[in-house]
Formats: C-alpha cells, structure tokens, sequence
C-alpha cells in the first residue's frame, strides 16, 4: 500500500512490523509489571519492615497512577508528539524501576511506584494507535496479533518470572530487569520509530489555533479513576461499604466520572473524549473489552491463586500451570489475526469465542482438591485457546468506525476498558472468595455430628482444617461458574457489533 495510505503511520520508509517489535519491547515490560510484584509482596515487607497489609500499597499506587495516565494518553500524545510522549513513558518507568529496586522504606518504595505507574500508563494506548496506523487494513489481524502477545501473555508471565526472580535471586530483581530492557527499547525508538509529516501537522495545526488545556476534565480524571482505583483495590481489605473511605471512595468516583462525561462532550480539546463512543463499533468493543478483563484476566489470577491455596504450589510452579496455556496462545494469534476481518466477521469470532471461553470455565468450576497440575493446566489451556479469537477481533472492531486521526484517543480508552474490566473482576472475585467460603463453611459445620468419626480434642483440628479446604474449594467453583456465566451473557452482545469492510474501513 502507498505510503500516502497510512498518513499517521509510524515507520517512515522501514518495515512497520520492524517498528511494531520496537514499541512491543517496552509495553510487554510495562504489562508485565502489572502481576510481576504480586508474588513478591511477602519478601519486599519484609525487607522494608512493613506489615502485609502496608505492602499491598506497593500494588495499589501503581494501578491508581496507572489508572489516571491510561484515559488521557490519547490526549498527550497529541500535545506532545506521539514519539516523544513514548520515550518520555519508557523513560520515566524505566528510572523509576531502578529506584524502586534501590528503595530503602516503603514511602520511598510507593513514591517510585506511583512515577512507574504514570510512565508505564502510555504505553499500551501508544503501542496500539502505532499498530493500527501503520498497518494498512489487510494487515492489521497480523498485526494486532503481535499485540495481543504483548497485553495477553505478559500478565501470565509476571508471576511465573516474579516467582522464580524472587525464589532464587531476590526481590530486587523484580524491578532491575526493566533497567536494561527499557535502556534497549528507548534507544531503538529513538532510532526507528517516526513521527509522520501528517502527524506532525495536525499538532502543529492544533498549537496553532491555541493548546486550550482542560484543566477541569483532567482534575476529573484524576479524581475520579484514581478513587474507583482505590475502591476497587482496598474494597476488601477495608471491610467493603462499612468502611468510610471505601464510601467516600465510590461517591467520590461516581459524582466525578458522571460530570467527566458531561463536561468531555462539550470540550473542543477533550482530555478523554467521550464522544468516540457516539460510534457503535466502538462503544460495544469498549463493553466486550472489558468483559475480557472481566473474565479471561480474573481467571488469570484466580487460577496460580487457587494451587497456591489449596494445593500448596509455590510460586514458580503456580505460574508454571499458565505455561502450556501461553505456548497455545503465541501459536494462535497468528491464526486469529490472519481469521479476523479477512475470512470470518470480527462479530461472530467474538461470539463464538465467548461461547468457548463460558464452557471452559464451566470445566474449571468442576475441578476439586483431587485435581492434578495436569488438571489445572488443561484447564487454563481451554480458556487460552479462545482469548486470541476474542482479543483480536475485538481490537480491529474498535477502530473500525473511528476517523485515523483519532486512534491514539480510541487506544486509550480501548485500554482502558480492558484495565478496567480487570481491575473490577478481581475485586470482585477477591470480595466473593471471603464471603462464599464462609456460607460453604458454615454449611460444612452445621453437617458435622459426633458420629463422622472423630473424636473430641486432638481430632478437631484435623477437621476444622478439612472443612476449611473443601469450603475453599467450593468457593473456587463458585466463582469460576460466574465467569463462566459472564462470558456466557457477553456472547450475543458481540453480535451487536456492526460488520467490517473487508476493503475500506469508514474514516479511514
């Protein structure tokens, strides 16, 4: 295709898949970063004489930073220029990870997490915008393929790294793997990646009229992502609604992402635009992104969680029940890609992988504490084996509809769907594990008579902990069959997506 076809494209004269590697390098370290320290916690509390409870805010910062930069990443790429904006984000998380590894207290620990977090939060947005604008159309399954590996696989791949760094290195190690990787990709961005003339017109045109700057919209977004962030992240730990701050936390979150939208429409110079969802290509992707998260991202997490509690696993082994699942998905994507738009509508691959991912997770509610790693893996590879088909599909529909010049904006709320999704799956599931084992064990007990067999005194521990397990396991089940149930409802709405061009996409 002539170069004039892809106005905003990021390659100048080179190969765009050379380019999509380089912006791939940083983004994988990026998401990565995301599940990578979860396994590490108990180490680094104790090392930085912090409670358990203390350590989570080595989480939470990062996610609630992380939050606020997703939304309006789109925005400032186009204030500042999408390849400096990049390399800023590159830069700044790859500092930032050397002084969290160098960090001697928890403050000094959180502080850096936050900067990691508001560096790390432009990658993905920026990443996607560069595939989608670089690629012409018949390229473009392949391509998002390439970011489905990036976005999909790394957040499986953090607690098996994160454990194995932790296990036989240490936790500092966690952080100090991205110092050279980030070095590696901010000198190749540097040297490959292009801003195109188009690109640069359209800023210079926007400087032009005035950069008015949406100090209110931006307030917005920080108040309101950044306290649903919180809310979903501390909801449990917190005691729930019983808690103050976890109310103030969600009028807060409410009051001001209510306004946010209101307020984002009318702006010529939005700092999230809002008004991307006028397309409906793009606001049901938005919906189905997030019941990704939802759905295939919780399991994700709940699954390593699951063997660690009730089988014992360590850490490293636990990740090591996503392996089989990551290798079928590397060998997927491409197929997937080559599949979406090219042979088959992205609206009903999406279905049909919604149904696939509800049965597989069905299966996986069936398991019980007699299942083997063998059981567990395959069980994750039936959830894998779909996530290309919906990942991708879903991705190509969403920019299907929205002009070029706005994929940065589209990108960053796409992402922000999916980190969204996520972020309220897993407080859900989180909240859900406490509450449904505590009914399972109060049914257990109220079961148990002096004549299952045990006698008084020393034989009561045995079967208190007996009973604990299986209400645990129980609990497991029960969670796995309300995702599975949530992909099952996601299905049809992935028919609502409207069909996609083969030849031209609208405003493209």
């Amino acid at each position: 295709m002539p170069r004039d076809e892809l106005p905003y494209s990021a390659a100048g004269g080179r190969s765009p898949w050379l380019i999509a590697m380089v912006v791939s390098i940083a983004t994988f370290m990026e998401v990565l970063d995301t599940t990578i320290a979860n396994v590490s916690l108990h180490h680094i509390a104790g090392s930085l004489g912090a409670s358990e409870d203390q350590s989570t805010y080595v989480l939470t910062s990062y996610l609630v930073s992380n939050a606020i930069v997703v939304p309006i990443s789109g925005w400032l790429a186009t204030v500042i220029g999408r390849k400096r904006f990049y390399m800023i984000c590159v830069a700044l998380f790859t500092l930032s990870s050397l002084l969290c590894a160098t960090s001697t207290s928890l403050s000094q620990m959180v502080f850096w997490r936050i900067v990691q977090g508001l560096g790390g939060g432009g990658l993905a947005p920026v990443e996607q915008s560069i595939f989608a604008d670089s690629f012409p159309l018949r390229m473009r399954g392949q391509a998002f393929a390439l970011y489905g590996f990036t976005v999909v696989l790394a957040p499986a791949s953090g607690p098996i790294l994160g454990g194995w760094l932790t296990d036989n290195l240490s936790w500092h190690y966690v952080f100090l793997i991205n110092v050279p990787v980030g070095f590696v990709s901010l000198v190749l961005t540097c040297l490959l990646v292009h801003d195109s003339p188009a690109l640069k017109r359209d800023r210079a045109a926007m400087l032009k009229r005035g950069l008015k700057l949406d100090y209110f919209g931006f307030f917005l977004v920080v108040l309101g992502f950044g306290s649903l962030q919180i809310l979903l992240d501390r909801y449990q730990r917190e005691d729930g609604f019983d808690s103050p701050l976890m109310v103030a936390c969600a009028v807060v979150s409410a009051v001001a992402l209510s306004v946010l939208v209101v307020w984002e429409i009318y702006q010529p110079q939005p700092v999230m635009n809002v008004r991307l969802f006028r397309y409906r290509s793009f606001a049901v992707s938005c919906a189905l992104m997030a019941g990704v998260g939802f759905t295939l991202i919780t399991a994700t997490q709940l699954l390593p969680q699951m063997s660690q509690t009730l089988m014992g696993y360590d850490a490293t082994t636990a990740g090591l029940t996503l392996g089989i699942a990551g290798i079928a998905t590397l060998f997927l994507m491409p197929i997937a890609g080559i599949a979406s738009g090219r042979l088959v509508q992205p609206r009903f691959l999406a279905c049909m992988a919604f149904c696939g991912t509800a049965g597989a997770l069905w299966y996986t509610s069936r398991l019980d504490l007699q299942a083997s790693f063998w059981n567990l893996s395959t069980s994750r590879l039936l959830q894998a084996i779909w996530l290309p088909f919906l990942f991708i599909p879903v991705s190509l529909a969403s920019l299907a509809q929205v002009p070029a010049a706005r994929n940065g904006d589209a990108s960053a709320l796409i992402n922000l769907a999916r980190n969204l999704g996520g972020s309220i799956g897993v407080s859900y599931i989180t909240n859900m594990l406490a509450v449904r084992s505590q009914f399972h064990q109060s049914r257990l007990v109220e079961h148990l008579t002096p004549y299952d067999g045990y006698g008084v005194g020393t034989a009561l521990a045995p079967l208190m902990h007996r009973v604990s397990m299986q209400a645990s396991a129980m609990t497991y089940d029960d969670l796995f069959l309300i995702l599975a149930g949530a992909a099952a409802i996601l299905a049809p709405v992935a028919l609502l997506l409207p069909n996609t061009p083969r030849g031209a996409v609208a405003g493209h």
